[in-house]
């Protein structure tokens, strides 16, 4: 048998993938294929099927993704995309001119169209709008998705690849389907790489048009990877040996001809552009990065082991924060740019939003650890101020736009997080005067998300497990006499007067949540408590991860077993 020579296969599209050689085999030599009708072209006859007839209708809904999401995702580059686009429409009609379709780039147009039809469906609206304009997006999502796994087996791979998996993985996020984010996250990673997107092209001499947008391509990868990856507690996909260190200029080029662009110098960080917060984002990253690999290994017992590291790493996050510029800053925020830069408004959401989402995870493990000495403070007091300055973001958002409520969506994986935190704290000590405005926020959380006709199977269940949390508190709290309303802490305040841009409420209040809440101070006993850390494990694994929100019964059971313990 080893002597015997292998046999010459057929390659290629008209080989052994072809549906006519493998029916031939099926039919022991017959020549006709059970599917026939399109030959070698069956796949692009299938995606071009999923297109509407008519071509008025596209343009409609790839000009507001353009207009409304595009400046602040940075998601497609405008010149590269119209070209293609245009190329793809002029295309003759029939089987001789089915190769000038990209699969590779109709995969970018379909998720463009996603968020398109969501896009375009009006606000307020019926139920049945509200239901085919989430059908029809779900129908361009999965039009995506197939073409993204099936155009590198006959094309290979492309940058418009790349800006498909990062535009599902952020459609995942807006649905709130974070674990399959996770995993769109890591095939587009591997398209990247697989171009040479971890090593930086200035050595490779690239123009500088084309090394900038690489860049930025690569570091929303990497953001996407650490911050999905931290939240679910699973490994991320790019590994830090293996990529050569680069960093993003703040510096926007892709207005000017190449000539231009060679000659650009980077901008200071007192004028921001659309890349400055990747600056800072990719800072952040790896922060993130670094406090996934040393304080959620899945070595039994080190991040309880190395709470200076914790520590450590909070003051790294600290550090960071300083080095905001006044309009990204977490504190006495200057908002005079943002009606010349619209989008700094969101970029601002993201980086504080990924800056609290951090901090809260570095924290969360030490929340119920008890400690005589109250050696854990500084982590429940580091949880309270972010998750609180996150959810109060939430319940800012008054009547929002759909555009608004998508760049919202893609930076809101964090709030179960936050909400989560503060009802366990909560469960934890249901006696506190802090306790009484915590539920208070969460009562208002959950409201406004039960009356929002948009919330989905995913949110829900966030806030049936919210809703435990609170039900378990009012159980264990005692009666108590009527106090004053004056003398009660009343975090549901009125957000409506918040100066208010594309949206946005802007949170002047979030800077001083400890002070509002007065949570400074407050007595923590711990002398009661009567059990170790060990049985944590059972419901957060070893690397501390918080169960999913659609598994209600270990949330249940959590909650059970924290009552009993108190």
């Amino acid at each position: 048998m080893v002597a015997v020579p292998s046999p010459n296969l057929p390659t290629g599209i008209s080989g052994i993938h072809s549906a006519r050689d493998l029916g031939s085999v099926r039919r022991g030599g017959a020549n006709q294929s059970f599917r026939n009708e399109a030959g070698p072209y069956t796949h692009l006859w299938e995606f071009l099927g999923y297109l509407p007839r008519r071509k008025a209708a596209v343009d409609g809904l790839v000009e507001v993704f353009l207009r409304e999401l595009n400046p602040v995702f940075d998601a497609v580059y405008e010149p590269t995309f119209w070209a293609h686009y245009n190329k793809f429409w002029d295309r003759k009609y029939g089987e001789d001119d089915m190769d000038a379709v990209d699969l590779r780039w109709l995969s970018l147009l379909f998720i463009v169209l996603a968020f398109g039809e969501l896009l375009v469906c009006p606000q307020p609206c019926s139920i049945e709008q509200q239901r085919e304009s989430e059908e029809s997006s779900l129908h361009f999502f999965w039009a995506s998705r197939k073409a993204v796994v099936v155009s590198p087996t006959f094309s290979g791979e492309s940058p418009d690849l790349v800006r498909a998996g990062i535009l599902i993985s952020r459609y995942l996020l807006h649905l709130k389907r974070i674990p399959e984010s996770w995993l769109t996250q890591s095939f587009a990673v591997r398209m990247a790489q697989a171009q040479g997107m971890h090593i930086d092209g200035k050595g490779w001499g690239l123009p500088r048009k084309v090394l900038e947008i690489k860049r930025r391509l690569w570091a929303s990868l990497y953001y996407l990877d650490r911050t999905t990856s931290l939240a679910l507690g699973r490994p991320y996909t790019i590994n830090d040996k293996h990529c050569t260190p680069m960093d993003i200029s703040n510096i926007w080029v892709d207005d000017v001809d190449a000539e231009a662009a060679e000659a650009a110098q980077p901008l200071s960080m007192d004028q921001p552009t659309r890349v400055t917060y990747l600056v800072f984002q990719q800072h952040l990253s790896r922060i993130s990065g670094r406090i996934h690999d040393e304080c959620f290994n899945l070595t039994p017992g080190a991040a309880r082991a190395t709470y200076d590291k914790v520590i450590a790493f909070d003051e790294a996050l600290q550090d960071w924060s300083r080095t905001l510029p006044s309009y990204f800053a977490l504190k006495r925020t200057d908002y005079s740019l943002d009606e010349l830069h619209p989008y700094l408004v969101w970029h601002r959401l993201y980086l504080h939003s990924a800056y609290h989402f951090i901090r809260v995870t570095l924290h969360r493990s030490y929340v119920l650890l008890p400690s005589i000495t109250d050696r854990y403070k500084a982590s429940r007091e580091a949880c309270i101020a972010s998750a609180c300055a996150d959810l109060t973001a939430r319940l800012t958002l008054h009547q929002p736009s759909m555009a608004d409520r998508i760049r919202f969506n893609v930076a809101a994986h964090s709030l179960f997080n936050s909400a989560l935190v503060l009802g366990v704290i909560a469960v934890r000590d249901p006696r506190s005067e802090r306790t009484q405005a915590i539920l208070e926020d969460l009562r208002a959380f959950c409201a406004k998300q039960n009356e929002d006709p948009w919330t989905n199977q995913f949110e829900l269940a966030e806030i049936k497990v919210v809703e435990l949390c609170i039900a378990s508190v009012n159980r264990s709290r005692r009666p108590s006499p009527v106090r004053q309303e004056a003398d009660v802490p009343n975090a549901q305040h009125d957000v409506s007067s918040s100066r208010v841009v594309d949206g946005i409420g802007h949170n002047h209040e979030a800077a001083s949540v400890m002070q509002t809440y007065n949570f400074e101070g407050l007595p923590y006993d711990d002398h009661d408590i009567r059990y170790d850390d060990e049985w944590l494990n059972t419901f957060f694994g070893q690397n501390r991860a918080f169960p999913e929100p659609t598994d209600l019964q270990t949330w249940e059971e959590l909650l059970g077993t924290l009552e009993s313990k108190r």
